[in-house]
């Protein structure tokens, strides 16, 4: 299988270097992806290829971030549960603290659009190959579109919660006479699209194919059912949130593991166990940025009140620990982000082995957005008994249980939020999770993000943070200000100007 892993790597990083000068450039030169490409079905694989090379790599060329630095930032900075390590930069630290400007650097979505065009181009070019090459099948030529068009689909989706009203384009850029002033589409817009994608890639999606490597790395059906459950919750459309998760756990084909010293290496350090559901995929030929930024050079730290306040700690039996906690999601007393560069409960990976993937969804994603869609629809209950099941296969201590009643529906809310918390600690979701639970009927539950907020205000900052946050305007990243000078559609959020 370690063989398979690496052949597939291999030519995902193939695929990367050619994409970065030629067909798959944001402004590649008129006629050149017509003329020298999309002949073949092959063509078509080393396209698609080339859009999950973009999502695990930095442009060789251009000094920018791996996507997965962004989700990161994106989803934990804001969240309460990090705090600034030795190499923080100014940037980073504004964003925890919530002094965020449109000049901050972190704030650049260009990462972002690039992917998107990759996924754009073969959305717009791949079915004319059909008639180029007969040995490509419609099937196969669906599956791909199923892939372009869930990526796409999950990254303007990750647009919209981290900036509100962003650019929307549909269609690839193939010309440097392509038009380049867009202005924003709102949000609610975004959302719509990808609601569209999702269900096409969906109908166009596989199942099975045929090895754990693709099945755990590839954008599959059940991926896109938990970017459809994930959807609908921010929505507020419980029904299909529901529908769409039960795709997931009715399948069979995920399980959780039980609580055990070999949990944390076989979900994380080894990863695409069967509580895996699409990770971007890491080896030791093309590993991830972790281990710099969580080890070498920190720029990132748990926050110092995570393992008791998240995870709790049993004063009384130290040996008793939930299993994602203590050498798990972090060290205790120098709290060393550990998820992603440990190898079990007592080595680290050596810098030569740290291929730790990053984790985009998960099976206990799809139980909590189960229970997170029961609760909103009266049926606490069913809810109660999923968190108490997941909580019994983590060996959760009796310090973090919850006593609600099927009747509390904000009471199990919150317990499934603090549940979240514990089970994707620094999986670039805690400050998408407090948002959206913050922003229901109508931001009625502005006091979790509040809350959440003032743990990493500094003390003299915080009747401003809190004011601030007043405006549900301030709960989105602006557009930096670079975008707004290239850019002369686009009109900044209203809180940042």
């Amino acid at each position: 299988m370690q063989t398979r892993i690496t052949h597939i790597l291999a030519i995902l990083l193939a695929a990367l270097s050619l994409s970065c000068d030629s067909y798959l450039d944001l402004r590649p030169e008129n006629g050149t992806v017509r003329q020298e490409f999309w002949q073949t079905k092959e063509d078509v694989q080393a396209a698609v290829i080339g859009i999950y090379s973009a999502m695990l790599n930095t442009p060789p060329s251009e000094s920018d971030l791996t996507l997965a630095e962004y989700l990161f930032m994106y989803g934990e900075l804001r969240g309460g549960m990090v705090s600034p390590a030795a190499f923080t930069s100014n940037d980073q630290s504004d964003i925890i603290t919530t002094n965020i400007l449109p000049s901050n650097s972190i704030t650049t979505w260009s990462q972002f659009y690039r992917i998107i065009n990759y996924c754009n181009t073969v959305i717009d070019l791949a079915p004319d190959v059909l008639e180029e090459d007969p040995t490509l099948t419609q099937e196969q030529l669906n599956n791909y579109l199923s892939e372009a068009l869930a990526i796409r689909a999950y990254l303007y989706f990750t647009l919209a919660k981290s900036f509100k009203d962003v650019p929307l384009k549909l269609d690839a850029t193939l010309s440097d006479g392509d038009n380049f002033q867009l202005e924003t589409t709102p949000q609610d817009q975004i959302f719509a699209q990808v609601l569209v994608d999702l269900n096409e890639a969906e109908r166009l999606s596989v199942e099975d194919y045929g090895n754990t490597p693709e099945n755990k790395g590839r954008i599959t059906k059940f991926a896109i059912n938990a970017m459809q459950a994930d959807l609908h919750l921010w929505l507020e459309n419980y029904d299909e949130a529901l529908v769409a998760a039960d795709k997931i756990i009715n399948s069979g084909q995920f399980e959780l593991i039980d609580a055990s010293p070999q949990w944390f290496t076989t979900v994380f350090a080894i990863g695409n166990s069967t509580e895996s559901i699409f990770e971007l995929q890491y080896t030791p030929e093309n590993r991830g940025p972790f281990y710099g930024i969580f080890l070498q050079q920190p720029q990132y730290l748990a926050a110092p009140a995570v393992l008791e306040e998240v995870f709790g700690v049993d004063f009384d039996e130290p040996e008793n620990k939930d299993v994602r906690g203590e050498r798990a999601s972090l060290v205790p007393g120098t709290n060393e982000i550990y998820k992603f560069t440990g190898l079990n409960e007592d080595q680290r990976k050596a810098l030569q082995e740290s291929d730790t993937h990053w984790f985009v969804y998960r099976y206990s994603d799809a139980l909590l957005m189960k229970a997170e869609a029961l609760n909103e629809l009266g049926r606490g209950a069913e809810a109660i008994s999923i968190i108490e099941d997941l909580r019994e296969k983590r060996a959760a201590i009796a310090q973090t249980q919850e006593q609600v009643t099927p009747q509390d529906q904000d009471g199990i809310r919150r317990y499934i939020l603090a549940e979240r918390a514990r089970e994707f600690a620094f999986e670039g979701k805690r400050w998408f999770d407090v948002l959206r639970n913050a922003r229901k009927n109508n931001y009625a539950y502005l006091d979790i993000l509040l809350g959440v907020a003032l743990r990493s205000a500094p003390a003299n900052q915080q009747q401003s943070i809190l004011a601030k946050l007043q405006d549900p305007n301030s709960h989105y990243l602006p557009i930096n200000t670079f975008e707004l000078y290239t850019n002369k559609a686009l009109t900044q959020n209203p809180f940042y100007k």
